[in-house]
């Protein structure tokens, strides 16, 4: 494996706090070049001016990734800023859950819209540049929900079901461009995913799990940094890890 990440430019979608924050400033620390995109602008500068100040580069793009014209900005400003995208890490995600018989359906549309058409957003707008480059990594974040289905989970299963299918999919159709595709699917990280819940039970239900199981967003740093880090005739897949004391 290659020691350092020097001079990769990595693009990360959700990188205002979380999975996204966390990985930003372990890849920095490594010498990538991280760009950010999530739409709290306040809370990504910060994280910005540490990396810098660690004698990092970085930058902050505001985004919404609900909208494919600012996911396809963020990836021209990365481009315009420092001359390509070295990797591509479609993080931003919603967990909501409730039964469906509760009929939440306005959170139904919110975590297809990020969850799916966010992730699908992320690879149409990096695409035409890693094709252009011949090489790239692109990856996604599944979840071990992306794998087993749980009551008052059923879209959001649902839609980590869909990046699965859509990285498989993407796997096969990009090899003639010699680029690298990885699904990573996480189980309990302790991050603000379970605060969305609005549903009574179901958030006492994931709160009190998490409590219990949660481990360190750092997990989630290092597994993206494995699968960058290979030589480049490695391609590393998919990626399911827990807290192991994550029984689901």
């Amino acid at each position: 494996m290659r020691d350092t990440l020097t001079d990769h430019v990595i693009v990360i979608t959700g990188g205002s706090s979380g999975l996204g924050e966390a990985t930003a400033r372990h890849l920095a620390a490594h010498g990538a070049r991280i760009v950010l995109g999530a739409r709290r602008l306040d809370r990504m500068q910060a994280i910005v001016a540490d990396i810098q100040a660690e004698g990092g580069k970085a930058l902050a793009v505001q985004t919404d990734v609900t909208d494919r014209h600012q996911v396809q900005n963020l990836v021209d400003r990365a481009v315009a800023e420092f001359g390509r995208v070295d990797v591509m890490l479609n993080n931003a995600g919603l967990m909501q859950q409730s039964a469906l018989e509760k009929r939440k359906i306005d959170e139904w549309d919110n975590m297809i819209d990020i969850n799916i058409k966010g992730t699908l957003y992320g690879i149409a707008a990096v695409l035409p540049q890693m094709q252009k480059q011949k090489s790239g990594h692109v990856i996604n974040v599944s979840s071990v929900a992306g794998h087993k289905v749980t009551p008052a989970g059923t879209v959001y299963c649902a839609t980590k079901y869909a990046v699965r299918a859509i990285s498989e999919g993407l796997r096969q159709e990009v090899k003639d461009y010699n680029l690298r595709t990885t699904i990573i699917s996480p189980g309990a990280i302790d991050t603000e995913l379970p605060s969305h819940i609005t549903d009574a039970q179901a958030a006492q239900a994931i709160n009190d799990f998490y409590r219990s199981a949660a481990i360190s967003a750092d997990s989630f740093a290092r597994a993206v940094y494995f699968a960058i880090s290979q030589p480049a005739d490695v391609d590393i897949n998919e990626i399911l890890y827990r807290p192991t004391a994550q029984p689901l």
